[in-house]
């Protein structure tokens, strides 16, 4: 097996909702990597900082993490993308890093009529799953 993936799991974490729904993908992510045999481990920010109180050790720590990842899968759920997501999958880009999206959100918020988010974002993620089904046929494609 060759070097580990990193997959950084962005994505809003400020509600019980919005947690509850990232640590369900976290955990169905980890157990896809386990079933699939790949060699790869997921960082979601929120186990980072969870014990971390001060904003400036926050914005660090998800840097490193951001930094030392490969593969970016990124929650794109809502009226319109959480701006720290946005900032990260930029980020992200800008390295020439991998991301995914996924967008289980049946609204369309982007500029034109068959957009489903801001054409920013969409054009910088490699697809945009609408399930964890389809996010798996992506990853696959990528890592297995």
């Amino acid at each position: 097996m060759g070097q580990p993936h990193r997959i950084y799991l962005a994505g809003p974490i400020f509600s019980a909702g919005e947690i509850a729904w990232a640590r369900e993908l976290c955990n169905a992510l980890r157990e896809w990597l386990e079933e699939a045999d790949v060699n790869g481990q997921i960082i979601w920010p929120y186990e980072l900082s969870i014990n971390q109180g001060e904003a400036k050790k926050i914005f660090q720590e998800n840097l490193r993490a951001l930094d030392s990842c490969d593969l970016m899968v990124a929650i794109l759920d809502g009226p319109q993308v959480d701006d720290g997501t946005a900032w990260e999958i930029g980020h992200f880009f800008q390295q020439r890093k991998r991301v995914l999206g996924i967008r289980t959100d049946i609204r369309n918020a982007g500029e034109f009529k068959d957009s489903r988010i801001n054409l920013m974002i969409e054009l910088s993620c490699l697809s945009i799953s609408s399930s964890i089904g389809e996010l798996y046929y992506e990853l696959e494609g990528l890592l297995a």
